[in-house]
């Protein structure tokens, strides 16, 4: 499972391991992870049965957290900063739960600790009409999805997930089948009964509804040390809308640790 993987590296200086959201990639998180590369060691990551990586049997939660710590301890991370967006932080979070001693601090970018309604519905059957069809185009895959699916950004945000088989076909470069067996664990709160006492930052999009006030008690409960920032006039792709915003409040946090948290080199 760990060398199963596909993880860019760059920059030089403790680790820090970026988590892309669901249906993405590593690339996702471009903007951060050039923001970040001249002090740390940032790792991108695609998630297991997304972009490169290989795809798994079961894709729930535990099984991507479980693989995130094998992957660190066969690199020789003993301990990273992550820092996830949205099913990515859900990963980051469950992983913080089970194995604290690996992970130095979290950022979480518009995910919290809760047990979500299904939304993806749309999406999925979406997926599975495009796949069915075989598109030779992207205007093709374009039209079928927006008959179900609301919003040009998110159906270009999908788009850069399909790509041409040896026929000439397009197909998603993420498992939309897997993840959808699974996808209700991905909607539930952390399994867990511990909670992580390291330093945790939410950013939270300003007209977002995924983080809402009264998800704040389980926040603390489970991150007891939890900070919480909002970016005004952002949405769930708040990393995407306000990318400066945003990368200049996670290099903030982190640069801001105390040296003996940052003492780990690459």
């Amino acid at each position: 499972m760990s060398r199963s993987l596909y993880v860019k590296r760059v920059g030089n200086g403790p680790a820090v391991i970026l988590l892309h959201g669901l249906f993405g990639a590593g690339s996702n998180l471009g903007a951060l992870e050039r923001a970040l590369r001249d002090k740390f060691t940032v790792f991108s990551l695609d998630l297991p049965n997304h972009g490169r990586s290989a795809w798994l049997k079961n894709p729930n939660l535990d099984t991507m957290a479980s693989g995130l710590q094998q992957w660190m301890k066969a690199e020789g991370l003993a301990r990273a900063h992550l820092v996830g967006h949205s099913l990515g932080g859900k990963v980051a979070m469950q992983c913080a739960l089970q194995q604290p001693q690996c992970v130095e601090s979290l950022v979480i970018a518009d995910i919290a600790p809760v047990k979500y309604s299904p939304h993806h519905d749309a999406v999925f059957a979406a997926l599975a009409e495009v796949d069915a069809a075989q598109c030779c185009s992207r205007e093709q895959a374009l039209d079928l999805m927006a008959r179900r699916i609301k919003g040009d950004a998110f159906m270009q945000f999908l788009l850069m997930g399909l790509q041409r088989d040896s026929t000439g076909v397009f197909r998603w470069r993420f498992d939309f089948k897997g993840l959808q067996t699974c996808y209700s664990s991905m909607l539930a709160e952390p399994s867990t009964e511990q909670f992580y006492a390291g330093p945790t930052l939410f950013i939270k999009g300003g007209v977002s509804d995924y983080i809402l006030e009264e998800h704040w008690p389980q926040m603390q409960k489970l991150f007891p040390q939890a900070m919480i920032k909002i970016l005004p006039g952002c949405g769930h792709w708040l990393h995407a809308e306000k990318p400066q915003l945003f990368n200049g409040i996670v290099q903030r946090f982190l640069v801001a640790l105390k040296p003996s948290m940052l003492s780990a080199q690459i």
